[in-house]
């Protein structure tokens, strides 16, 4: 049985945006709140953190080539592809 690959966006309290990957959704959001998420996450500044998009890939590959193109984006093409992209959201 193939675990779902999900590639995510979270709203930072700062108004930052972060990309990551993960196979468990709640699991990984719980994680960012309590500060040992990312290093990017970690600080109390950016917390809580909610999480605004998911898209699930049958693959790690795809879901992590994904978050790759996603992080090389600048802000206004992030949110452009948030806004494109509203249909693949998985939450």
């Amino acid at each position: 049985m193939a675990t779902d690959q999900f590639f995510y966006v979270l709203l930072c309290n700062d108004k930052s945006f972060y990309g990551g990957y993960t196979t468990d959704l709640a699991r990984r959001l719980t994680e960012h709140n309590a500060g040992t998420g990312a290093k990017y996450t970690h600080p109390q500044s950016r917390r809580p953190v909610q999480m605004i998009h998911a898209e699930r890939f049958e693959t790690r590959s795809e879901a992590t080539k994904a978050e790759f193109a996603f992080k090389k984006l600048p802000r206004r093409q992030k949110e452009k592809y948030l806004r494109d992209n509203q249909r693949k959201n998985v939450l």
